[in-house]
């Protein structure tokens, strides 16, 4: 039967529950078990991709086209594993397919009431992803804080679940802050005492506790959290502040932490064999050949977390090659013609990433125009690569008004516009291209160098298309139209091809990077950085 582990969080938010979960994920990975992993948000939206970055960070993009939070990204970066619309439920979400179902009939006219209704839809999420993956295990992590009003239905949802599928089943890990007091010298273990008694007040026990501190702890501390909280000693898991998140899953098996929560569900499995996590980590560790400096030019810089997989992605690359990337975060709306040098030079790589609206885009037309006139690896995705479609029709096609019909709509030259059959009436919800298309390549272009193939398959995210009615000119004009939808309708990616690496892409590859195994088109621009930096 399938195992369910449920992981919610308490204190304070932003303990890294998402990384705790994805290590659990990939250690019983590594001792054989198949996982699934799914997150439940109180976030009273029906999806996280209306929601701005600087709310929500980064909206990941399933395979399937689910748009999702954040922390999927880490699920499939650690556990490699696709995961898909069953990985993420939010409140909205919830009440949505309720109210849906109210207004069919589908409750005979019973009163609707969060339970068991709401209670019961969440149950099905959680119960579904299980019986679409066929997993071993289900790792469900719970967003919010233990005390959350929102958070409640959620609670009480995983708590009739664990009743239903039995205690040997199922499985409570809570993650909770051990603050350090520098005046005494010495670490508190009321708050999560007082966590520990908010979750056990809504009928949940935690069977193991992880804490989550910046400083080593002594063993005081676990003996009394074991007591006062009613654990076993051995399911008082430390987990410490890592410069490395990589190092995650290495680090809280120290502490037998897969071979607990084997222990506690009953699964006679081998132990992990963890030899190519432990060599990755180690080269991530390892000293660096050389460093390479990489402008990412976007909207949204104030918070990283709004571009997390597109720094990851950068990482990992400069794993491959064994440089360290040092990313200069790059305010799109401060670059005009009086900073743009000051602000871009120096730089061994410009990327633009993806974002919507108007604001910054001139400044990032302005990036894009300076990383091909002085010849620097350039790398565009979504927005990116429309920006770069910009550019290159107004100072090298001749066509100096061109622009996007998300930008101006009254522009006369859109060479970006709407995909084919769709309108501005539709709700901004339901007019994106979302999840996984196939698109051709053109043989001997950086595309085909980067991929070795000819036919690819890439996650995609946007509203806008390159309009085909400027095909022509644009390539005539030396932009090379390296990868085409099949049937021949949409250009997916563009690019110089006399350059080292000067790419725009229509999809978002940072989504399939992963830290033992890159992303081509990744690998390709910081290997085309490095060479900069060495020339």
């Amino acid at each position: 039967m399938t195992k369910y582990i449920f992981v919610t969080g308490g204190v304070v938010s932003g303990l890294g529950k998402g990384i705790t979960a994805a290590s659990l994920g990939r250690l019983l990975k590594a001792r054989g078990l198949t996982v699934a992993a799914q997150t439940l948000d109180p976030y009273i939206i029906v999806v996280p991709g209306t929601m701005s970055p600087y709310q929500h960070g980064e909206v990941y993009v399933t395979e399937d086209g689910a748009e999702t939070d954040l922390d999927l990204g880490h699920y499939e970066r650690f556990i490699d594993e696709d995961l898909n619309k069953y990985s993420n439920l939010t409140t909205g979400k919830v009440y949505w397919n309720v109210l849906n179902k109210e207004r069919r009939g589908e409750y005979l006219g019973s009163t609707v009431q969060v339970i068991p209704h709401i209670t019961n839809e969440i149950k099905e999420f959680v119960y579904s992803v299980g019986r679409k993956t066929n997993a071993d295990v289900v790792i469900t992590e719970i967003g919010g804080t233990i005390g959350d009003i929102e958070s409640q239905p959620f609670i009480e949802a995983v708590r009739q679940i664990s009743l239903e599928v039995g205690r040997e089943n199922s499985l409570f890990i809570h993650v909770t802050l051990v603050p350090y007091l520098r005046g005494s010298g010495e670490h508190k273990s009321k708050p999560t005492q007082h966590s520990v008694k908010e979750l056990q007040g809504m009928g949940v026990n935690p069977n193991i506790i992880v804490l989550r501190c910046d400083e080593p702890l002594e063993d005081a501390i676990f003996q009394k959290i074991a007591l006062f909280c009613n654990v076993r000693p051995d399911c008082v898991i430390e987990n410490i502040t890592l410069p490395n998140l990589y190092e995650a899953p290495l680090m809280l098996e120290q502490s037998h932490f897969s071979g607990v929560v084997c222990r506690e569900l009953g699964l006679s499995v081998r132990e992990p064999d963890l030899t190519e996590w432990t060599e990755m980590v180690e080269k991530i560790n390892g000293a660096r050949s050389h460093c390479v400096e990489i402008g990412l030019v976007g909207k949204y810089v104030g918070l990283h977390d709004a571009y997390l997989s597109v720094a990851e992605a950068l990482h990992h690359a400069g794993f491959y090659h064994n440089v360290h990337v040092s990313i200069r975060w790059i305010d799109s709306e401060e670059i005009n013609w009086d900073t743009v040098d000051s602000m871009l030079s120096g730089l061994d790589g410009i990327i633009v990433p993806g974002g919507f609206g108007s604001r910054g885009i001139e400044g990032m037309i302005l990036a894009a125009k300076y990383a091909r006139e002085k010849n620097i690896p350039y790398f565009g995705i979504c927005l990116g690569m429309q920006i770069a479609v910009i550019e290159f029709a107004r100072n090298a096609a001749g066509i100096p008004d061109a622009n996007s019909g998300e930008f101006d709509e009254q522009c006369k030259d859109k060479v970006i516009d709407f995909m084919p059959g769709q309108s501005e009436d539709i709700d901004k919800g339901g007019t994106l291209r979302l999840g996984a298309y196939p698109c051709v390549i053109k043989p001997g272009t950086t595309m085909e160098k980067c991929y070795g193939m000819r036919e690819i398959t890439e996650r995609h995210r946007h509203r806008y298309e390159l309009n085909n009615d400027y095909r022509d000119r644009l390539a005539a004009s030396g932009l090379t139209l390296s990868g085409i939808s099949p049937d021949g309708r949409l250009v997916e990616t563009v690019e110089l091809s006399d350059r080292e690496f000067f790419v725009g892409v229509q999809y978002h590859p940072e989504f399939k990077s992963r830290p033992n195994r890159p992303h081509p088109l990744f690998k390709g621009f910081i290997g085309a950085a490095v060479q900069r930096s060495k020339d």
